[in-house]
């Protein structure tokens, strides 16, 4: 248990230093150019989860994410007890690599994101949208495909959700710790949360009949 543990918590730092850092890089390089800024960030981002999930799934079933775990429990695919350990270090994780990736860049390591606008209902759809995508990837891919297609997923749901595809509520929450390009204010976190712990329930009722076995 231990091991998974670390697993979690491992993977989970390292996606959001890729998240934050790639931010931070791209948003410095582009030159104000929001859209190379963005591209280096979900291309970072997905390499990154195509390592970890490569790496650590066979550990942890590379979950490093809250909805993920709910999802699993809810369909009887992984132990009630191990739920709540799982989340806290996913979030623990995730908060950890805001914070490295802070020192390495030379920022301040204790922030709150206060110039990130992330609220509405079309950002609100958009989590929604991009939480059903991705447990629907999951859901439907053979485990051998999982590192690629989730990476995929996530890298195309960067540019086509208004909200750029948050989808985790560990990584919600790491990222109003953030006063970077990726950063979410913590007032409009919660929101964007409750909008894809609902899109996990949604996948609990839905996605078992659509990949049920004929």
């Amino acid at each position: 248990m231990l091991q998974k543990l670390a697993a979690e918590f491992t993977g989970t730092a390292m996606l959001l230093i890729a998240v934050v850092g790639s931010g931070i890089m791209g948003d410095t390089l582009a030159g104000g150019n929001t859209a190379i800024a963005l591209l280096a960030n979900a291309v970072a981002t997905g390499c990154m989860l195509y390592v970890i999930i490569s790496t650590l799934g066979p550990i942890s079933g590379a979950h490093f994410n809250p909805a993920v775990t709910l999802f699993f429990a809810l369909q009887q695919q992984f132990p009630k007890a191990q739920i709540l350990p799982y989340i806290s270090v996913q979030i623990a994780g995730g908060i950890l690599g805001v914070w490295l990736t802070h020192v390495m860049f030379d920022l301040s390591i204790l922030q709150l994101s206060t110039t990130t606008h992330r609220t509405g209902y079309a950002q609100w759809s958009s989590e929604i949208l991009a939480t059903l995508g991705l447990l629907f990837v999951i859901t439907g891919c053979k485990p051998a495909t999982a590192p690629a297609l989730v990476s995929i997923y996530i890298t195309g749901a960067y540019w086509f959700t208004a909200s750029t595809s948050f989808a985790n509520p560990a990584v919600t929450i790491a990222r109003s710790f953030t006063d970077t390009f990726a950063g979410i204010q913590p007032t409009h976190a919660p929101a964007f949360v409750a909008m894809q712990l609902f899109a996990m329930a949604l996948a609990t009722l839905t996605l078992p009949r659509l990949f049920a076995k004929p």
